[in-house]
């Protein structure tokens, strides 16, 4: 078994808008370091990347793949990752343990709005990175174009490493500028490759590029920089330690020309990976903490071993997989790790290399590399695992809060364990798909980043499980609440059936407290009117009837109950009879208090380009939404506002729709605020006619 340590591994992230071609890119990549013997498509659903009967079926990735190839003794892990948005986790995750992020971007659109989110990413993790131009044989293609549109959107370190000699479906040939050589590919499939001098017409192209190389090299160090400007150029070993150098430190962004349908531009492409991208040692550490202190911990494959696991997977032919990431030592089967984060003991079983569902068995794997285990007890995405000697921790990956969110409602009953088991399955596999049952709605609340995402999870449980749901907008989580004082709202629960009798009777005043400070229970009883021992009913009778409510059956809040009378029977006097009394009283002071009911409003932040503004403001205002304000973010403007969170349902679909998908957003709770009366009406409406069709 050939061994790969730290330095001769390149780890690499494809990320991207959907249809770029990423999932085509590895299957040529694959092809040319003779993995697979034939290059699969897409569209006949046999690629190496989108196995799963539903990447087949919709002809979109849907879950990231670990894929692995060798070229000039170099292992390169590539992580094939989803370009919808719906899918944003599996990008989030493989960002976590990339040492390099790919952009693959079409040589006709340009930078779209998958583009620009996952570049986001990219910058938020900050990362190296570099972009491939795609499709460079369309017959609409413009590579020129579209670097200078990644320059402009993404980033002006952006720099062309190999163009296009023509494009369109000629296309066979790049130059390479640092070479400063031509390169022409055979037939796709055929791994032909002939080197040859630039032709005169690109001479001057190419050089003017090469200078751009230089200059953009030269401007990351400062002794490079002033040799630049004394000699004109920089010696090869210089500008060959200077692309590495300004790679890792993110100074360059190398830009390279590929046709996927032809099989151009690879062997350039792979060659250059191999060269010039980060290996781990690169990258040198990794942040942890260690005793409640920070720690770097260094990429060595001598040290105590240490990984983190980035992805789960559950497949029927094989069951439970946790891919993984060694950050130090070496990792064999048989070894005991402890799971830091969740203080459990596991045994390493099979180690595996995988190349989507095709797997090898490996008999060890060093720091740096990506691999996967078969069945882990209590392992779950984002857990460090490491020796008993070093229980460092690193990290947790940080996954995107939810944008979207239904309600399940079973088509039969007695489903809910299957409906449970399914979907926390489908968390461990994305964990940005989130499922909760609310207490107070009486729902279990599923979440995630897209109607995609939650259509496919509805479609999983009846293929897996056998389960049949419905996904319908989720309840409110309204509060209610008075505006008055009720100075004595008095109940008397009297009850006599032969026997013992119930007796209950007490008088409350009810306030309204300010906002934020909760529920206040005042015994202000004097003479033992009401026996001391029955005043804790009078307080349970009252915490419930808060939790149920009276107008939407949502729970009350910022009020002020106080006891000041009542009276008892000796003998038939009870505990459930003064919280029933107490419940009772509450309800009849509260209805005379002029009750009000209260939404949850949420801060909104809405990315979008500038041309979309308008619509999206004016879409905003209609959904009863306060504008607060605008900043300006690279081309795109952020709006920010406060929305009621009965507005918001699905809107992530319509802001994409109203923006040609280009518009994003994120929210997270502000507070209550009172609902205005044309609409109260209706929410007590609506809650009379589920209670009768519940009864």
């Amino acid at each position: 078994m050939k061994e790969y340590h730290p330095e001769s591994i390149r780890n690499i992230t494809l990320v991207g808008h959907g249809g770029s071609g990423k999932t085509t890119l590895t299957e040529n990549l694959l092809y040319l370091t003779g993995e697979i013997n034939r290059i699969g498509t897409v569209e006949d659903g046999n690629t190496v990347s989108d196995y799963a009967p539903y990447e087949i079926e919709r002809q979109i990735s849907i879950a990231a793949t670990p894929l692995h190839l060798e070229w000039e003794n170099t292992k390169i892990n590539v992580l094939d990752t989803p370009g919808y948005s719906d899918f944003v986790g599996q990008v989030v995750s493989c960002l976590h343990v990339a040492d390099l992020a790919i952009s693959v971007v079409k040589s006709m659109e340009g930078v779209e709005v998958g583009t620009e989110t996952t570049w986001d990413l990219i910058k938020k993790k900050n990362i190296p990175a570099a972009v491939i131009i795609n499709k460079i044989d369309n017959e609409h293609s413009n590579f020129f174009s579209t670097v200078g549109d990644i320059k402009k959107k993404l980033s002006s370190d952006a720099t062309v490493i190999t163009f296009p000699v023509e494009e369109g479906i000629q296309s066979k040939s790049v130059v390479d500028v640092i070479k400063m050589k031509m390169f022409t590919y055979g037939e796709s499939g055929s791994k032909q490759v002939v080197e040859a001098d630039i032709p005169a017409k690109l001479k001057d192209k190419a050089e003017k590029l090469h200078q751009e190389l230089m200059e953009k090299i030269a401007e990351s160090d400062e002794a490079l920089m002033n040799k630049y400007f004394e000699e004109g150029a920089l010696s090869e070993d210089e500008l060959q330690k200077g692309i590495k150098a300004s790679i890792n430190s993110n100074a360059l962004i190398p830009i390279f020309a590929i046709s996927c349908n032809k099989g151009v531009g690879f062997n350039d492409f792979l060659s250059f990976a191999v060269k010039y991208f980060p290996s781990p040692l690169d990258r040198k550490s990794v942040k942890g903490e260690l005793n409640g202190k920070s720690v770097d911990v260094v990429y060595d494959s001598n040290g105590e071993p240490a990984l983190q696991v980035f992805k789960s997977l559950s497949e029927a032919h094989i069951g439970e997989l946790s891919v993984f990431k060694v950050i130090s030592g070496t990792i064999t089967p048989g070894l005991d790790l402890q799971n830091v984060t969740r203080n459990k003991m596991e045994r390493i079983g099979q180690i595996l290399l995988m190349n989507g569902k095709n797997r090898k068995e490996v008999g060890k794997m060093f720091a740096g590399d990506i691999g996967a285990v078969v069945k882990l007890k209590d392992t779950h995405t984002s857990d460090t695992l490491t020796s008993k000697n070093y229980s460092v921790v690193f990290k947790p990956i940080e996954f995107p809060a939810p944008l979207i969110r239904d309600a399940i409602k079973p088509r039969s009953k007695g489903d809910e364990d299957k409906i449970s088991t399914g979907l926390h399955t489908m968390h461990e596999e994305d964990p940005t798909l989130a499922v909760q049952f609310d207490p107070e709605l009486s729902q279990t609340i599923i979440s995630g980043q897209g109607e995609l995402q939650l259509n496919l999870a509805t479609k999983m449980l009846k293929d897996r499980y056998n389960v049949e749901v419905d996904l319908v907008e989720p309840r409110i989580p309204y509060r209610e609440t008075i505006t008055k004082v009720c100075t004595d709202a008095e109940y008397k629960h009297k009850k006599q059936s032969g026997g013992r009798g119930q007796y209950g009777h007490v008088h409350l005043k009810l306030e309204p407290q300010e906002r934020g400070k909760g529920f206040e229970f005042v015994d202000a009883i004097v003479g033992g009117v009401v026996p001391g021992r029955f005043i804790p009913a009078v307080e349970k009778g009252l915490n419930e009837i808060l939790v149920q409510g009276i107008l939407t059956g949502s729970r009350v809040i910022d009020i002020k109950v106080t006891l000041f009378d009542g009276t008892y029977h000796t003998v038939d006097s009870d505990e459930i009879s003064f919280k029933i009394a107490a419940s009772q009283a509450f309800k009849k002071g509260f209805m005379d208090a002029s009750p009000i009911i209260l939404e949850p409003i949420y801060d909104v932040s809405i990315k979008v380009p500038e041309e979309f503004m308008g619509d999206v403001m004016g879409d905003v205002s209609s959904r009863r939404g306060k504008i607060l304000g605008m900043d300006s973010e690279g081309s795109n403007q952020v709006i920010r506002a406060k929305v009621p969170l009965a507005e918001l349902y699905k809107y992530s679909t319509h802001l994409r729709s109203i923006t040609s998908g280009r518009g994003v957003y994120s929210m997270a709770f502000s507070h209550y605020e009172n609902v205005p009366k044309e609409i109260e009406g209706k929410v007590i409406e609506e809650y009379k006619k589920r209670k009768e069709e519940e009864s």
